[in-house]
């Protein structure tokens, strides 16, 4: 399986987040947010 290259920085993993807490964010808006988050890289656990 192939790894994805393209990261979201965490800038843009912030604001994407907000998009996705805004209840008034469209629909287009929340699937382009959802879509930057899947590219962050896993957290590590503690």
């Amino acid at each position: 399986m192939k790894r994805k290259s393209e990261v979201t920085s965490p800038r843009a993993a912030s604001a994407a987040s907000k998009v996705l807490r805004d209840p008034r964010s469209s629909k287009a808006a929340k699937t382009a947010a959802a879509s930057a988050l899947t590219q962050r890289p896993n957290r590590k656990t503690k």
